[in-house]
């Protein structure tokens, strides 16, 4: 990596896209972020980090905002945005990335992309995902995709505050179905990382725990660290697809999550992380993983 050059974050003002430009920061890289017009970017420049303003459905400035960077990583979902624009962002918006990279000569790409999503045509978001790392490829950018399982600590913390002091994790589908978690931080460290890693072009990583884990088994773990038992509250998938039928601006977005519920409990979202050690180095533990997010909050 040319190290006088900036590597360029997508979706730097959000939860994720944030925390990888910390982690480039720590390591000494040049940051530059794609920020929408309207959209603040006051934090950002407190860091140093070089503003450019553009959008990832307007190809022209994707292209002057990947001009002149030694890499690009991008973290920008519009479905968890549920606007108006969401699907445009996670389908025209990740072709107009592949396209502005291929016209600015991008060295290297990273994706962050969705465990199992070229098994999951159902699951319009997790697709979409596959779709935007067939793009890329179609186009003959260069790029890496890093797959991870659900965010456990966006899970546990729905609904917002201490969910260890609140005694209860919120969930979709069956409580008791192993699969694979990771956390955000975790995976903003591997995302800044595969800028300079020694990875293949084209390559998809699995990223995710030691051993997949239920919801339920995780509470249990969580539980030894606040001290007292936590509950799982599910919301059945069959209530959520058929909220999804209901008409309303929120439909799709529900029946996009029931999907994936439905998805969840076949016991398929299964992360192979022996790739994930490889590179990034050791794999967390569930044990590891969910003290350090207990250790947040202070237990």
């Amino acid at each position: 990596m040319a190290e006088d050059l900036p590597v360029l974050v997508v979706g730097a003002t959000g939860y994720l896209g944030g925390q990888v430009v910390d982690e480039l920061l720590k390591r000494g890289t040049r940051v530059r972020a794609l920020v929408r017009a309207k959209s603040s970017a006051s934090k950002l420049e407190a860091k140093g980090v070089e503003i450019v303003r553009g959008d990832m459905l307007d190809a022209a400035s994707l292209i002057v905002a990947m001009t002149g960077v030694s890499a690009a990583v991008s973290t920008a979902a519009g479905y968890t945005r549920n606007d108006k624009n969401a699907q445009a962002i996670d389908t025209f918006g990740y072709s107009n990335l592949a396209v502005a990279a291929k016209q600015a000569g991008v060295p290297r790409f990273v994706l962050i992309g969705i465990l199992t999503s070229d098994q999951t045509p159902q699951v319009p978001h997790f697709w979409h995902k596959k779709l935007a790392e067939d793009k890329f490829q179609e186009l003959g950018v260069p790029f890496v995709a890093l797959r991870p399982g659900a965010f456990f600590d966006q899970v546990a913390g729905m609904g917002g505050g201490d969910p260890f002091k609140k005694g209860r994790f919120m969930w979709l589908g069956t409580k008791d179905t192993p699969l694979t978690f990771v956390l955000t931080s975790d995976l903003a460290r591997y995302l800044a990382e595969a800028v300079d890693a020694d990875i293949a072009d084209g390559e998809r990583i699995d990223i995710g725990w030691t051993r997949p884990v239920s919801i339920l088994e995780a509470a249990e773990i969580a539980g030894r660290h606040s001290g007292k038992p936590i509950k799982v509250m599910a919301i059945p998938t069959g209530v959520l697809a058929g909220a999804g039928k209901v008409t309303s601006k929120i439909a799709p977005l529900v029946s996009d999550m029931a999907s994936m519920s439905a998805w969840f409990e076949t016991g398929k979202y299964v992360a192979n992380t022996a790739r994930q050690g490889e590179v990034f180095g050791p794999v967390p533990t569930p044990e590891d993983a969910i003290a350090r997010y207990a250790a947040r909050f202070g237990h």
